[in-house]
């Protein structure tokens, strides 16, 4: 573990208004923090490509569902469940 691994593990707990340190040592302290976090978010360009990619998923399938065979297979099958005897 190097000394950048150890002072990000020994900072996360410490509440700074209880400690009581001067504000020179606070500033590092929410700088150090502030480079230990991790991104575990998605940033605007991501969304917009998974939206993209969503959207042209459901286009395919939408023209899947549409198709001619398709739609007399589901078609076939409402048939048989609405005909069927209770």
């Amino acid at each position: 573990m190097n000394g950048s691994e150890w002072a990000c593990m020994n900072t996360k707990h410490l509440n700074l208004t209880e400690v009581g340190m001067n504000r020179k040592i606070k500033e590092v302290v929410v700088r150090l923090r502030g480079r230990c976090r991790k991104d575990a978010g998605m940033v605007t360009s991501e969304y917009a490509m998974g939206i993209l990619a969503a959207v042209g998923f459901a286009v395919l399938l939408y023209e899947v569902v549409t198709s001619g065979q398709v739609r007399a297979e589901l078609q076939s099958i409402v048939k048989k469940a609405l005909s069927a005897q209770m």
